[in-house]
């Protein structure tokens, strides 16, 4: 059966944050997050991390773990969260990884392909993606690795390029790695939950989520940031919310259009979470009209777990 680990998936604002935390509670476990964002220090109205109370009821991992500044990858996060993981299991405990960020998922369950770059033929593959376009460079995989080609789409460039990347060092294709991962992780089961709500309840949902942020403080948190010395051109503030109101704080933008910008950019964000999450047909699908639905999935879930442990 594997070491059982608990994954819960879905768009932004779709309430997996809390489901997630009432069933750690629940199994007296912990979280183990899988957002991209949440893992940076300073940035928390944006971001909705848990509260500090939540924090304190029940352990989190991956919350509050980096400066702003600093560098943090997918690779980084497949390993480290492992590790965590393993430390929550040999406790005795079942792990409850929860979050949107879809490739951290994707790492933490299927592996991802763990090779030296090459900047010579990095540059390369770049080069012909700024003189001859992304199809052309999709056509270049498509003949060099058909297998690989398969499991991506053109506009994916930064896939195509690794792709190749792995090919012209290795000779084989990335699919043969990743098969490899998944073999070595199968002592692990991972079962996967996703929150479906109907779309419009949700960009309500997320009208509400933006008005409550701007309300709690989202202006002046970024303002602190960027007094601080934080640079703008961080990747850690490239993201929704963070962006719209570096724009407004640079007179560029009126904090309302800021604040439609943020509200449709997360509306955005969310379509293409749920894009992303429903090519896994591993996980299953919880439809959810309100938040009550919550109590009954999480008491279904642990029945789930009840009956194959």
């Amino acid at each position: 059966m594997g070491k059982l680990v608990i994954v819960i998936v879905g768009a932004t604002c779709s309430g997996k944050s809390l489901l997630a935390f009432e069933l750690a509670k629940a199994l007296n476990s912990e979280i183990v997050s899988a957002d991209s964002r949440q893992i940076y220090k300073l940035i928390n109205i944006g971001t909705a991390k848990p509260t500090s109370s939540e924090l304190n009821e029940v352990p989190h991992s991956f919350i509050n773990l980096l400066e702003l500044n600093e560098n943090f990858d997918v690779s980084s996060y497949e390993k480290k969260a492992l590790v965590k993981i393993d430390n929550i299991i040999q406790n005795k405990k079942i792990p409850v990884v929860v979050g949107g960020s879809g490739l951290y998922i994707r790492a933490l369950i299927d592996g991802i392909v763990d090779l030296e770059t090459n900047d010579e033929i990095r540059s390369e593959l770049l080069s012909k993606k700024e003189l001859f376009g992304n199809e052309k460079l999709f056509q270049e995989l498509e003949s060099a690795v058909p297998a690989a080609a398969k499991t991506m789409l053109p506009q994916n460039w930064k896939r195509v390029i690794r792709a190749l990347e792995v090919f012209y060092l290795t000779g084989r294709s990335i699919t043969e790695f990743h098969a490899e991962q998944v073999r070595e992780k199968s002592s692990y089961n991972f079962l996967q939950f996703g929150l479906n709500w109907k779309r419009e309840i949700l960009y309500e949902r997320i009208e509400s989520r933006v008005d409550e942020m701007i309300k709690n403080g989202l202006v002046e948190e970024v303002k602190n940031i960027l007094a601080m010395g934080y640079s703008e051109t961080l990747n850690s503030l490239n993201s929704v919310g963070y962006k719209e109101i570096i724009a407004h704080l640079k007179n560029q933008i009126s904090l309302d259009e800021a604040i439609t910008l943020i509200k449709r950019n997360t509306r955005r964000y969310a379509k293409r979470q749920l894009t992303w999450f429903r090519k896994d047909e591993r996980i299953r699908w919880f439809t959810i009209e309100n938040e009550l639905d919550l109590v009954t999935i999480k008491n279904e879930i642990l029945n789930k777990i009840k009956s194959i442990a």
